[in-house]
């Protein structure tokens, strides 16, 4: 195999990787805000009853805050989403280019499921 083969592939596993982890991270902050948001939806609920000028503030501050990371989940939901979109057509780019390479890696992948799920 020619050297520049051999680092273009290289280059693609890096990449693949570093996408997974990325998606991975990504994932992880998603939940983690959700998490937030909701923990922070209950206290507002249960500090509905406590008065005060002082809790007034803090809870419209909070509120404030609350209503930033929910546009904020919202927005990293629609970028997820909108690179989800743009690799399924990349996908179909590529599957319509390369008709035989896709049905091939399509065998491929059939002859490894059924072999692993004889093995069991």
């Amino acid at each position: 195999m020619e050297p520049t083969q051999q680092n273009g592939k290289a280059g693609d596993d890096n990449l693949a990787r570093s996408q997974a982890a990325n998606a991975t991270a990504r994932d992880k902050l998603m939940s983690d805000l959700q998490n937030v948001i909701h923990e922070a939806e209950t206290w507002l609920d249960d500090s509905k009853t406590e008065v005060g000028a002082e809790v007034g503030k803090a809870r419209r501050h909070f509120e404030d805050a609350l209503l930033t990371a929910k546009t904020d989940l919202r927005k990293l939901e629609e970028g997820v989403l909108a690179r989800g979109r743009q690799a399924a057509r990349s996908t179909q780019v590529y599957v319509q280019d390369n008709p035989w390479k896709a049905v091939g890696l399509g065998a491929a992948i059939g002859v490894i499921a059924g072999m692993l799920i004889a093995r069991k």
